[in-house]
């Protein structure tokens, strides 16, 4: 099944052929012609052909130009902060396999991948002074909140594409409740854990931050 998208500029073709459209698959043929547009009737120049609009602008000669932005190879997880920072963090959020690893850490900000398996949960936890933001990137679950450990009154099934937000002070935890891996990456404002943090599993994060 193809993904169909209008070319961005309205007047590239006369006003009876403006609604034709080209499926991806086509977009990206190394065939296609790329670098003039057929002439338009409307007085506007022309425009270069970009094959993988609108994910970006590379011309058909770039060596981008022919892969979707998601498929540009492995991505090297590990703590890039406090550097500028520019990632695919669906992507790198498929590809983290442990339980815990810090992305980007800053003084007022941090990024980190999980992965959960079938049946795992976070843990049962709670920041005094930190807000946490979370997207699930794959799989599903079950996210409980509330004001103390015995009193998790808030609670809301999650799945691919969902989001949550976890004000401080509140108790929460977040259970993976699918068949296969649960993957989200998560961010703290401010940063949570040290600087370059790696928890391979669950039991190793419990060890480091047991008392």
């Amino acid at each position: 099944m193809y993904n169909y998208y209008y070319y961005p500029h309205p007047g590239m073709y006369p006003s009876k052929h403006r609604d034709r459209m080209y499926n991806r698959q086509r977009m990206y043929s190394p065939y296609f012609n790329n670098y003039y547009m057929n002439p338009d009737l409307n007085g506007y120049p022309r425009y270069p052909i970009y094959p993988n609009y609108p994910y970006n602008r590379e011309r058909l000669y770039s060596p981008w130009a022919l892969q979707y932005p998601s498929n540009r190879g492995f991505i090297e997880i590990m703590d890039y902060g406090p550097n500028p920072f520019v990632i695919n963090i669906e992507e790198a959020t498929q590809q983290n396999n442990t339980f815990r690893s810090a992305l980007w850490t800053g003084d007022h900000l941090q990024l980190t991948l999980m992965n959960l398996n079938p049946g795992e949960d976070i843990g049962l936890e709670m920041h005094p002074d930190v807000d946490q933001f979370i997207r699930i990137e794959d799989g599903r679950g079950i996210v409980q909140m509330g004001d103390s450990e015995d009193n998790l009154d808030f609670e809301e099934m999650v799945s691919e594409d969902f989001i949550f937000i976890i004000p401080a002070g509140k108790w929460h935890n977040l259970i993976n409740t699918g068949s296969r891996r649960l993957k989200l990456y998560s961010i703290y404002a401010p940063s949570q854990h040290p600087h370059g943090t790696v928890h391979e599993t669950k039991s190793q994060a419990e060890a480091e931050h047991r008392p």
